[in-house]
């Protein structure tokens, strides 16, 4: 990108920010609505104010594209649409900013976003302390088959992920979309929240329950395509090139994704304003404490960085802007990109030519890791894949990335939950189990902000599919299992003394075998902390791994405890016994027991 490039798209920035609000506003006594439309001849409202007559309020015609007016007889509540003219035709569209809509093909609802937060003061904790959880809000406590989960529904269960110690959820979308049941990834409505899931207000009221019990949101916004379906961005003002989307989309070739040919046109000023404008109201009007944006390399690629693409600079400059903005006015909130290509670009600051994004998925764990503890011969896993897992890191950050094994991505389209790929039809057997919590405990202590997804701590071994709820039936079979995964936590979190370690910068690789597949670390300088992997299904006593220090090593957890499942190992795992022996090249030997398919966590 060139400088010059730059700085034109930042003056053409400039022209309409003079527009003050867009949408339905509620003012005292009136309410004032402003659209684009550069290519429509007359706009007019129809509505409940009006009784949807066509030819009774129209806008006046602003300065590039824009048309507004004032109404004293529109109030909250009332529907409308805007009829647009264009050539002899006129076309009903929906509010591109309405906040809310009556169902994703209906109306648009006149209302704001002032909601009462109460005495909420809620600030996010420190990136190196959170854990995040990510879940659906249709699917992870949906009561019945053939009833959607709401915000309520999740509001239910926070009192259970506050136990388990989980501090950030992270929402699959919520804006409006085509049906009920979806990912959530087919944004019809981008300003306006799923009704089947309970509009504007239940989402509020999720985040409010939410921050009052001391767990963050991020809420997954999709800037990389609209739709496809019953979106009203489509040719909104009747213009459109090569029978393409029209003013909110490319009329070309770049409009292609693998979702339709729907990806907005950064190029556009006022576009690049409507995404900026949305990620803002997810922050100031929700209060959401970060944003997860999806599949951020189709907005920096045309094909999303496959093989030799074309960067789409414009596409950069958005991100780097909303980066920057929310940096600037709110240095707390965590943005996210599911990017995947393994680019430092992504988190690198924009004074460093980065797109400023505080974090994002980490491509270079979760597949190496997925690999190895799915691979069904011992022989065959790689150590060195986990070690260069575990000390990759971005803009030279352990936290500029998210490390998980599970996420909807990777347990749907083809591929299942990890215990289900390693033992298919028995994904609660013995080695199945073992080998999962493996992957669970090494996200949870990896450099990194670690991530779970719903029902990972119960062992849930269904693909996700958005028209089916979570089984908590298996979470009453192994709560043992989500005893385990909270006892982590609540070392990672800091909850347990002593274990700093694991949110300090820090990692060292200590003991590492390919043949016995034993490996062992240390996280952290200050207040360290010291793990030891099994990767195989053989048990060891006595094993000895390389210590720097005469230190005295308590063990704080172990994953083969019989407490958190009955088939669970007889060995007794103690405290490090040391002896002045070279081991590993390193002065001191610790001796350790270390059953099959198991971790331990020690602390000094």
């Amino acid at each position: 990108m060139t400088k010059q490039k730059l700085e034109t798209l930042k003056d053409m920035d400039m022209t309409i920010k003079k527009s003050d609000g867009m949408g339905a506003i509620l003012n005292e006594d009136s309410t004032t609505f402003r659209v684009w439309a550069p290519h429509a001849e007359k706009v007019f409202v129809v509505g409940d104010f009006n009784d949807w007559k066509e030819d009774v309020f129209e806008l006046s015609k602003e300065d590039n594209g824009y048309w507004a007016a004032t109404s004293e007889e529109a109030k909250a509540g009332d529907e409308y649409k805007y009829l647009i003219h264009n050539d002899g035709k006129t076309f009903q569209r929906n509010d591109p900013y309405a906040f809310e809509v009556t169902n994703s093909n209906g109306n648009s609802i006149i209302r704001s976003l002032d909601f009462d937060w109460g005495d909420d003061e809620f600030q996010m904790p420190h990136w190196n302390e959170l854990v995040i959880y990510e879940l659906h809000v249709g699917t992870f406590n949906r009561k019945k088959k053939d009833e959607v989960g709401t915000f309520d529904d999740v509001i239910e269960k926070l009192p259970y992920l506050q136990g388990l110690g989980i501090n950030c959820i992270e929402l699959l979308p919520v804006a409006e979309f085509a049906g009920g049941i979806s990912w959530g990834y087919n944004p019809a409505h981008p300003f306006a929240i799923e009704q089947d899931y309970g509009g504007p207000d239940g989402l509020a009221k999720l985040i409010r329950e939410a921050h009052a019990k001391g767990i963050a949101v991020i809420m997954d916004v999709v800037y990389n395509h609209f739709g496809p379906s019953d979106v009203d961005l489509w040719q909104f003002d009747g213009w459109s090139d090569n029978d393409k989307g029209g003013i909110y989309f490319y009329n070309d070739h770049r409009s292609e994704t693998p979702w339709g040919d729907t990806r907005p046109d950064y190029g556009r000023p006022e576009v690049r304003r409507y995404l900026r404008d949305n990620a803002l109201m997810w922050v100031e009007k929700y209060r959401c404490d970060g944003l997860r944006m999806d599949a951020t390399s189709y907005i920096r690629f045309e094909g999303g960085g496959l093989g030799y693409d074309t960067v789409i600079e414009e596409g950069n400059i958005l991100m780097r802007d909303i980066n920057a903005e929310l940096n600037e006015k709110y240095p707390n909130v965590l943005t996210i990109a599911e990017d995947l290509k393994g680019h430092s670009i992504v988190t690198d600051h924009p004074e460093d030519n980065g797109l400023g994004y505080g974090s994002q998925w980490d491509m270079n764990f979760v597949h190496p890791v997925r690999e190895l503890l799915i691979n069904t011969s011992d022989d065959g896993r790689d150590l060195q894949k986990i070690v260069d897992a575990l000390e990759f890191s971005y803009s030279n950050d352990v936290f500029r990335r998210i490390v998980y094994t599970e996420s909807h991505d990777e347990v749907a389209n083809g591929k299942a939950r990890v215990p289900e790929e390693i033992q298919p039809g028995d994904a609660e057997s013995d080695f199945a189990k073992k080998r999962a919590i493996l992957g669970i405990v090494l996200t949870l202590t990896a450099p990194g902000i670690p991530m779970l997804f719903q029902g990972q701590e119960f062992i849930e071994d269904e693909y996700f599919k958005d028209s089916e709820g979570l089984d908590w039936k298996k979470h009453e079979r192994n709560k043992g299992i989500q005893k385990l995964v909270s006892d982590v936590v609540a070392l990672r979190t800091g909850k347990v003394e002593r274990s700093f370690g694991l949110r300090e910068q820090e990692i060292k690789i200590g003991h590492f075998n390919n043949e016995t597949k034993i490996l062992s670390f240390v996280r952290g300088g200050g207040e360290p902390v010291l793990m030891v992997f099994n990767f195989s299904n053989q048990d060891f006593t006595d094993y000895g791994i390389g210590l720097e220090e005469k230190q005295e090593w308590k063990i704080r957890f172990d994953s083969s405890w019989k407490g958190y499942d009955d088939s669970f190992s007889d060995i007794q795992v103690d405290d490090i016994k040391l002896s002045e022996a070279e081991t590993d090249d390193k002065p001191w030997t610790g001796s350790v027991n270390i059953p099959g398919y198991s971790c331990q966590i020690y602390t000094l």
